[in-house]
């Protein structure tokens, strides 16, 4: 499982063994989805690396994501 978002979203996460990758900026958001670990099955994304993301790469059937609220 990763989480992929601003560093106050997802840094609580590594607590629980989610590999954090975190994305500041639109940019960093779309390289961190480039490098995500091959077997990713998961990927929980912040608001703001949604919007950067964009639907073509969260509406894929995989890695499976979701947006935290």
């Amino acid at each position: 499982m990763v989480a992929i978002g601003a560093r106050t979203e997802v840094a609580g996460l590594a607590l629980v063994g989610v590999t954090v990758l975190a994305a500041e900026r639109p940019e960093e958001a779309v390289a961190a989805w480039a490098a995500l670990p091959e077997g990713t099955a998961l990927v929980l994304v912040g608001r703001a690396a949604a919007r950067a993301l964009g639907p073509a790469r969260l509406d894929a059937t995989e890695p499976l994501t979701a947006v935290l609220p």
